[in-house]
Formats: C-alpha cells, sequence, structure tokens
C-alpha cells in the first residue's frame, strides 16, 4: 500500500485537506472516507497538494468525488500547490475547469473568501437606440 497521510483544519465556512504521498487506487478510498468524517455540510474544500508528488486515475476520481459532494452540499473545491506531475494530470484532464487550482493555499483561502462579482449589465441594456442613455427622461 502507498503511504498516504491527511490532515485537516476547519476555518468558517471551509475545510482545509492537507495531503501527503501518493493518491493512488491503494489509498483513494481511505480518502474519501476522511473526507466523509471531517467535511462540514456547505463547506467549501481546499486540498493543500504540496506534498503529493503522485497520483493516479483513482486518486483523481477521488478529487472529483469531492467535487460533486460538495456541490451537492453548496460548497466548492479548489486545488492548491500542486506538484509538477499532479499539475499535469489535471491540465490533461481537464479536472482544472471545475476544481480551479491555485498557487499556494493562501491564495484558494482568499479566493473562496472574495465575492463573486455581480454580472455586469450589456452594454446595450444601457444606451437607448439614440446612445443618450439608459433610455429614460426625467421629467
Amino acid at each position: 500500500m502507498s503511504r498516504l497521510t491527511f490532515a485537516h483544519r476547519h476555518l468558517p465556512g471551509i475545510t482545509v485537506v492537507t495531503l501527503a504521498g501518493d493518491l493512488d487506487a491503494t489509498n483513494a478510498g481511505r480518502l474519501e472516507t476522511f473526507l466523509a468524517d471531517v467535511r462540514r455540510p456547505g463547506d467549501h474544500l481546499v486540498f493543500d497538494l504540496a506534498e503529493i508528488h503522485f497520483m493516479d486515475s483513482a486518486g483523481l476520481r477521488a478529487l472529483l468525488n469531492s467535487y460533486t459532494s460538495a456541490a451537492r452540499l453548496g460548497g466548492s473545491v479548489r486545488l492548491a500547490a500542486l506538484q509538477a506531475m499532479p499539475a499535469r494530470i489535471v491540465e490533461i484532464t481537464r479536472v482544472d475547469t471545475h476544481m480551479p487550482v491555485h498557487r499556494t493555499v493562501e491564495d484558494a483561502l482568499t479566493a473562496v473568501r472574495t465575492p463573486p462579482e455581480p454580472p455586469r449589465r450589456p452594454i446595450s441594456d444601457t444606451i437607448d437606440s439614440t446612445g443618450s442613455g439608459s433610455g429614460t427622461s426625467a421629467a
């Protein structure tokens, strides 16, 4: 069995999961059990992967399962500090389109804590056909 250690810390609305070792078919199930035990409903998950140097498809599947679970419970998943090999797998499989990748855990935490900007109205909604503004006039 490949060696994998994991730890977690709870922050307001966020669970940070730190992994170290190899994330593969021999231990991906243990990770999923660990996540089920420590994750709080509605929390966002941030995975600190700085010490993961190898990840196979089973490890990737465990991360994707955490994404599905988080989305179902109103949260999100972010990956942080990926090493070259796991980063390449995430890129090739386009997992990063679902789980944003951040250079550091701090960057991931900042992204989770920063509310998204409201959608901008198209400029055509604010200018009438004469180009004079919103189309309403004051009397």
